[in-house]
């Protein structure tokens, strides 16, 4: 027997049914360099051993707070040490992004995600007015999610009091490989975060970019950080880097759709009960690469024309595309788990 029918063989039999938090590097890499098709092929297994294949959970993305940030990442057109022609606004107000939710819904969101481009939350009035937010989308019947930067476990509290979701916080590449796309903030730094946001009883929504010129060791150790948690994240983004005119990786060649293709089907096989989203990027991959995507397990995207401040396609594009292809976005809170301190006590051990 082949190596790849081993693979295949091997994780068919365990993988559909296991969700593991011990994986070694090496049997991710078998997975992530399995052929192609065949990687595809196992991986809608156990995306249909999890989940309904036909629903996909779409989410809108709106900037609340817009550059100035502090920070470096090195991909970042919001980073006020780069020159990228972003227009810095102060935090929007509470109508306003009611407003957007209302549109956001209306275009087939289920979850609406505010971020704010900040190092971290300060206990302050920006904060209380977020947190005013987030009681305003949660009465509409809609998952929210933020993203604003490192959280303590007592902010993440409030945030979870108020009724949020999810708190999105990528881990973005390897450990390796961090250092050299940013420098401002540690590795240890965002896994602390995790930890916070998962004490506080929130859903985690963490993965990371390709295309940063990392290798794929570096795609794997991301991943390897990510499934060996004590709990995966619930939701894990795979983005694809966009470019942007004035930061340090300007000049980069947008990934292939392949790329992602393999990606998304890793990320399925060794975190099971994960959603994996497709998210930046899809603007530069054919409506073929994407159906590939959703075939190989991705099982949610943002939708709307514009993520943060880079282009995406629209709500009417996405639908005429699950029309196509057979699929229906999913409804608000369907995938709610339960996430007490109880469920996550082995974080504190």
């Amino acid at each position: 027997m082949g190596k790849g029918s081993f693979i295949k063989q091997n994780y068919q039999e365990k993988s559909m049914t296991e969700i593991r938090s011990n994986w070694t590097k090496e049997e991710i890499a078998d997975i992530y360099h399995m052929p192609l098709l065949e990687l595809v092929y196992h991986a809608a297994g156990v995306h249909r051993k999890h989940h309904d294949p036909r629903e996909v959970q779409v989410s809108s993305l709106l900037s609340i707070k817009t550059g100035g940030c502090v920070e470096d990442c090195g991909y970042c057109s919001q980073a006020a040490r780069y020159h990228t022609n972003v227009k810095v606004h102060k935090l929007l107000s509470s109508e306003e992004v009611a407003i957007a939710a209302d549109n956001a819904k209306a275009g087939g969101a289920s979850r609406m995600c505010l971020g704010a481009a900040w190092r971290e939350v300060r206990d302050n009035k920006d904060f209380d007015k977020v947190l005013d937010m987030v009681k305003g989308i949660n009465a509409k019947g809609m998952e929210v999610c933020c993203t604003l930067g490192m959280v303590t476990e007592q902010q993440a509290q409030k945030l979870a009091d108020a009724g949020l979701y999810a708190y999105n916080h990528n881990i973005d590449t390897s450990e390796e490989f961090y250092g050299e796309v940013i420098t401002t903030r540690s590795y240890d730094d965002r896994l602390e975060t995790l930890k916070n946001v998962r004490k506080a009883g929130l859903t985690v929504c963490s993965g990371g970019i390709i295309g940063m010129g990392e290798s794929a060791e570096d795609r794997i150790g991301m991943l390897l950080t990510l499934a060996n948690l004590p709990v995966h994240p619930e939701s894990v983004p795979i983005n694809a880097l966009v470019p942007v005119e004035g930061t340090p990786l300007e000049k980069m060649e947008f990934v292939k759709a392949l790329d992602m293709v393999r990606m998304v089907a890793t990320t399925r096989v060794v975190m099971p009960g994960s959603v994996v989203r497709l998210s930046a990027g899809r603007l530069q991959m054919s409506e073929e690469a994407q159906a590939l995507c959703f075939l190989a397990g991705a099982g949610s995207i943002f939708a709307g024309d514009k993520l943060l401040t880079t282009p995406n396609p629209a709500f009417n594009e996405d639908m005429d595309l699950f029309k196509t292809l057979g699929l229906k976005p999913k409804a608000a809170f369907k995938d709610k788990k339960n996430t007490s301190l109880e469920s996550v006590s082995n974080l504190t051990n």
